[in-house]
């Protein structure tokens, strides 16, 4: 294996792990039935910082999975094109 085949599966682990510890990180959009009855509670604050967090949080979620596709193509690249065939 060369080093680029090494340099392109870490790159590959690392980006796979960080997209699910986001993922995981995020809160879930559906309250359900006891965020109907407490919605009231939450000040205007709070909402919006959580917000924020969550919006940063998709944002670098969606960074993070194109880099992982693009990676996933030079990967495919690499096997196909710059390995000798047989």
């Amino acid at each position: 294996m060369q080093w680029y085949d090494w340099t392109i599966g870490i790159l590959l682990l690392i980006s796979s792990v960080l997209i699910v510890i986001l993922v995981l990180m995020q809160q879930s959009k559906d309250a359900g039935l006891s965020g109907a009855i407490t919605g009231g509670s939450d000040t205007y604050f709070g909402k919006n910082k959580k917000r924020s967090n969550d919006a940063k949080l998709a944002k670098i979620t969606k960074i993070l999975t194109v880099v992982f596709f693009v990676l996933s193509l030079c990967g495919t690249f690499v096997l196909a094109y710059l390995h000798p065939k047989g």
